[in-house]
């Protein structure tokens, strides 16, 4: 599927990702109304869904609260790509379910507004708009089956089914 991208520059913190005047909003929807506001104002009202949020290094810094990544996810973004990530948003975006691509390489070849695809698999990001095929590192199995799940505690409520 192709998906746009939106990309970013370095150093997005989680108070941009998602407001802290915010962090009182439970519902999913109401969350994602509201992701990339204070950098985007357009973005949560104009993104499709599948779309593909395009960092720099460092993405996700600042707090540790999860929300940064699940306004992402409940917005529909399809993955994130980045150059690097702050350690506490890569594990809380797998723990939410939101797919994430490490690449320093990838993310100096798209522009905002590109088309891409994204593999997180196979370790594969397309650009179709300049037509550049690039590997970057493919995520392990076991963290494809917990994004496939829909996170860290999908994935842990279907195990424990399994043992019953």
């Amino acid at each position: 599927m192709m998906a746009r991208a939106w990309k970013y520059g370095d150093d997005i913190n989680t108070d941009v990702l998602y407001p802290g005047r915010y962090l009182q909003l439970l519902e999913p929807e109401e969350m994602a109304a509201h992701a990339l506001e204070d950098l985007d104002a357009d973005f949560a009202g104009t993104m499709r869904p599948g779309d593909i949020v395009v960092g720099g290094r460092n993405f996700g810094c600042g707090s540790s609260r999860e929300q940064a990544a699940s306004a992402l996810r409940y917005a529909g973004v399809g993955a994130v790509v980045a150059a690097s990530f702050s350690q506490l948003y890569y594990r809380n975006a797998i723990n939410l379910g939101l797919p994430i691509v490490v690449s320093p390489e990838v993310v100096a070849l798209i522009e905002h507004g590109d088309e891409l695809e994204v593999d997180p698999a196979a370790g594969v990001v397309r650009n179709l708009t300049r037509d550049i095929v690039t590997e970057v590192p493919p995520l392990p199995d076991y963290v494809m089956q917990i994004l496939a799940a829909g996170g860290l505690i999908p994935f842990l409520q279907d195990k424990l089914k399994e043992r019953t």
